[in-house]
Order: C-alpha cells, then sequence, then structure tokens
C-alpha cells in the first residue's frame, strides 16, 4: 500500500481514489492503516496546495466525501483500532479538510462530528496520546482560522471538549483565549459570548467531581487573569447589544463560586462601567425600544454584582468598585445613584473593614472621591462629608488619624468655578489635625521618653501654604508663621528623635516660601510678611 501511494503521481490518486480506498477496509488487521491513510491524506493535501488550478479535480471526484467514507469504513471494520489511532485518522482527515476546502465550514464540522460519535462509544479518554491527538484536532481550526469566531460556528466543537478530562478541557480553554488574545479578536454578539464561556467552562467554574485540593495557586491566579483579560474582549457599539453581553458574561461567572469572584468581577464591573460612560455622551432616549440600555438600569445590574464579593470576602474591594461606580453616577448626573454607592461603601467600611491598614487605606479613598464628586446637594454632601471626617477622627494610630484629617479640609474646597469654598471648615480642620499631631507628640513623649518627629507638622505646614496661595483669607500669614516658629522650636528641643526626612522635608518647604518671595507679583506679596 505504502509504495503505491508513494510511487504513483497525485492526479493519478485522485483519479483512482475509490479503488485504492476499497481495498483498505480489507487489508489484514495488522496493517498500520493509519499510517497508509495518513500519507495518502498528505500527499494529496500538498497537491492541492501546490496550485490553485487542481482544486476543480478534487470536487470533480468528491475526495473529501470519499476519504471520510473510507476512513468510517475502515474504523468499523477493525474493531479493536486503539481509539487514538481512530483520533489520530481523524486528525489526518480535519488537516486535509482544512488545507483543500478551508472554506467548507460544514466539512470541518462533520469530521468533528465524527468523532463525536467514535468518542461517545468508548468511556472518558484515559489514554495520554489519545488525549493530546484531540487537543491537535481542536487546536487545527484556530491556527487555520485564526479566528475563534470561526470555532464558534462549529457546532460539534463544544461536543468534542466534553470528552477531554478536566485537566486537558482547562489546556483547551487557555489555548482559545491565548488565540483570542494573539489576533485581538473582538467577540460582539450574545450568542457567541453564550457558546464561548460554555467552551471555556473548565476556567468558569468547578466541574463536576473535580478534586478541589489539587489546584496549584500560581496556575489558578494565571487562568483567572486570562479569563478577566477574556472579559474585555467582549464588546460591541451597540449598547443594547452591549448589555446583553454584560449579562451573559454576569450569569457565567456568577457560577464561579467565591475564590474566581475577585478575579471576574472587577473586569465585568469596568465593562459595563466603559458602557455608561459611552451612554452618558449619547444623550436622549433611543425611540422605539421597549427598555433601552439605560445608566440606571446597569448601575442596579453593578449593585447587585458587586455585592457578591461580599460573601468571598473581599470587602476591600468591593469598597473600590463601589466607589468607581459612585463617579461614573456622577458623571452622569445620577444623585440618587452615587449616593446609593457611597452608602455602601460606608456600610463596608464599618461592618467589613477592620484591619487598621486597610481602613486608612479605605478612609483615603473614599475621601479622595468624595473630593471629586460634584452631584451632591447640600444636605447629601453634609452628611457624607460629616460621615468621613467623623471616622478620620477614630482611627487607631494617632498619625493616620492626623493625616485624614487634614485630608479631610480638602472637603470644603473644592477648586474649580462652582466647587464649594468654605474657608472656616478648612481651618477647622487643620487645627484638630494639629491638635492630633500634638497629642501624638505627646504620647511619643510619655511612651517613650522622646517626642516622635515633627514630620506631622511639616505637612500640615504643607496643606496650610496651599490654601493660603488657593485664596482661604482664613489661614493668615501670621498662622503660618507661628507653625513655622514652632517646628522649629520642635526640631531643636532635646527631647525630638531625629529624623533626617523630615528635616529635608521642612528644608525644602523653607526654601520653596524663600522662592515664592523672591518671585515678586501678587504670590510674592502675599508671601512677603512670612519670615522663615
Amino acid at each position: 500500500m505504502d509504495c503505491i501511494i508513494q510511487v504513483f503521481p497525485d492526479e493519478y490518486h485522485l483519479q483512482t481514489l475509490e479503488t485504492l480506498l476499497g481495498a483498505c477496509p480489507q487489508l489484514q488487521p495488522t496493517v498500520d492503516i493509519k499510517t497508509v491513510l495518513s500519507r495518502l491524506m498528505d500527499r494529496l493535501s500538498n497537491y492541492a496546495v501546490s496550485s490553485a488550478d487542481v482544486l476543480p479535480e478534487f470536487l470533480q471526484v468528491e475526495a473529501f466525501a470519499k476519504l471520510s467514507n473510507a476512513i468510517g469504513k475502515v474504523i468499523d471494520a477493525q474493531v479493536d483500532m486503539p481509539i487514538v489511532g481512530a483520533i489520530s485518522l481523524y486528525v489526518s482527515l480535519l488537516t486535509f479538510t482544512l488545507r483543500v476546502h478551508p472554506d467548507r465550514l460544514d466539512y470541518v464540522d462533520q469530521v468533528l462530528g465524527a468523532c463525536v460519535k467514535k468518542l461517545s462509544s468508548a468511556p472518558k479518554l484515559e489514554d495520554s496520546r489519545a488525549t493530546k491527538q484531540v487537543v491537535a484536532l481542536l487546536s487545527a481550526p484556530l491556527d487555520k482560522y485564526n479566528d475563534i469566531v470561526t470555532a464558534l460556528t462549529l457546532s460539534n466543537y463544544p461536543r468534542v471538549m466534553d470528552h477531554l478530562d478536566d485537566g486537558t478541557n482547562k489546556v483547551m480553554a487557555m489555548v482559545i483565549i491565548q488565540s483570542i488574545m494573539k489576533n485581538s479578536t473582538c467577540i460582539s454578539t450574545a450568542e457567541k459570548v453564550e457558546v464561548l464561556f460554555e467552551l471555556i467552562k473548565g476556567l468558569i467554574k468547578d466541574l463536576d467531581g473535580a478534586a478541589q485540593d489539587e489546584l496549584d495557586e500560581e496556575d489558578f491566579k494565571e487562568e483567572q487573569n486570562s479569563v478577566a483579560r477574556l472579559i474585555h474582549m467582549l464588546y460591541n457599539d451597540d449598547s443594547e447589544e452591549m448589555l446583553k453581553i454584560i449579562c451573559t458574561v454576569r450569569k457565567h461567572i456568577m457560577t464561579g463560586g467565591p475564590k474566581r469572584l475577585p478575579f471576574t468581577v472587577p473586569p465585568l464591573v469596568f465593562s459595563a462601567l466603559r458602557l455608561v460612560r459611552q451612554l452618558q455622551n449619547q444623550d436622549g432616549d433611543v425611540a422605539g425600544e421597549e427598555e433601552p440600555a439605560t445608566p440606571k438600569k446597569i448601575f442596579q445590574l453593578l449593585n447587585q454584582t458587586i455585592e457578591t464579593l461580599l460573601s468571598v470576602p473581599s470587602p476591600e474591594m468591593a469598597l473600590r468598585l463601589y466607589l468607581q461606580c459612585a463617579e461614573a453616577a456622577n458623571d452622569c448626573d445620577l444623585e440618587p445613584v452615587a449616593y446609593e454607592f457611597f452608602t455602601q461603601a460606608f456600610m463596608l467600611y464599618e461592618e467589613e473593614i477592620a484591619d487598621s491598614k486597610a481602613q486608612v487605606t479605605a478612609i483615603h479613598l473614599i475621601i479622595g472621591t468624595l473630593q471629586r464628586i460634584s452631584v451632591f446637594g447640600v444636605e447629601n454632601r453634609d452628611t457624607l462629608t460629616h460621615k468621613a471626617t467623623g471616622y478620620s477622627a477614630r482611627l487607631l494610630k494617632k498619625p493616620d488619624q492626623c493625616r485624614a484629617v487634614y485630608a479631610c479640609s480638602h472637603l470644603f474646597w473644592v477648586d474649580d468655578q462652582d466647587g464649594i469654598k468654605d474657608g472656616e471648615r478648612v481651618l477647622l480642620c487643620l487645627k484638630r489635625a494639629l491638635r492630633i499631631a500634638n497629642a501624638a507628640q505627646q504620647m511619643a513623649n510619655v511612651a517613650r521618653g522622646s517626642s516622635g518627629p515633627v514630620v506631622l507638622f511639616v505637612e500640615i505646614l504643607n496643606k496650610y501654604l496651599y490654601f493660603f496661595e488657593k485664596g482661604n483669607t482664613q489661614i493668615t500669614a501670621s498662622a503660618i508663621q507661628s507653625l513655622i516658629e514652632l517646628i522649629t522650636s520642635e526640631m531643636q528641643s532635646e527631647s525630638t528623635t531625629l529624623d533626617p526626612a523630615a528635616n529635608a522635608f521642612f528644608a525644602s518647604t523653607k526654601r520653596y516660601i524663600e522662592f515664592q518671595k523672591k518671585k515678586g507679583g501678587a504670590m510674592g506679596e502675599k508671601y512677603d510678611p512670612i519670615n522663615v
């Protein structure tokens, strides 16, 4: 058989294909038929690729149908052929199809279908060689079309994947995601997203009966980060369809269990926020739509989505996402929505975040976000700033308290046209911060016999200078002068611990004041009364 295949010319094989293939099932069972057939298909596909003129010949003799038929007969005739042999025959046939008839997706699907039939006759794949062949079979269309969207239209593709064991299923899912990344494929309809998530379900949720403990942390993170990247690749300009995609993704990732959510929820939230930003630019309702995608509707969805992180529990992540949503709601002029997100963030802060370091980070995030939000009316804004200043003063360590309290001073002075400018409250915050810094010094004195570094005073001095320049009339040159003198005397006292960083900070602050005085102009005049 081998001699015949090697010796006769290609076109000869094409015309006598039926005779040649007819002989295959009649061979002795010990003949290595898959090698024979693979070589025949290799020769034919090389011939097909060699020039475009020979393709009509292939169609004329119906090469694909004959080969497919013959392979089916051979596999049926050789009952005890190992499954790896059968699958490698299908791999050869698929390679042949992809090279000769790349446009005929129905052929590709037919090969996969035949493979499913063969696989379903056997129990789960145990043989590692056979598994490798199945992976080769599934990777071939991806390599050929460089476009997962094509593979998503093959109805038998997911069926073949179902026959893989869980480990290989994950490997294959990673191959699919890498293919999408490599070709920056954009998947743009909810149906395709549905099919895709069915394919990669090994990464999305725990498959039935999979052992939990043998998961390698590193691999798990790598897999989940790939899923997170994938979520950003699902995109459609049409807001209706995009909302459908977001709902589809949400449906799938919510089944992922607490370990996966911290990886998969943030990209979903940001994907939805991107849609909100788009909608905020297109004003006016879409006519004729029964339920258009509105920012309000998306925010409701986001609220439910972020809540799931609390079951993980991952409160810090949830807090950050709530604040992001509040900012987006602010840009859409939705005051009640933004207020709701802030309420959620404060509740999280109260109930879930107990670690003192995490509290410091969280309160600074809250202050920073609140400072940028302009949508609140007087009442709502007062309630929230009051909350923020209250929490700041209740942090555990005095220096943290001091820093959070002087950060709050920015909540009363927003530097744009219609921003709030409440000089008195700013001064109150700064004075309060000074009191706390004093208390911190005294505590250090009592506890260690030496007072702590003066760096807090220097930081407060810098805030004083900031508001002084911004034109806050409550902050006077004399107040700044007395603060400078206080710092100088503190630095010279015996009990102060030396802190080179604080000294350098103070020195550069003094240099800055000198620089402003020399510069002249209105600012120079303001700074004139201050002596360094």
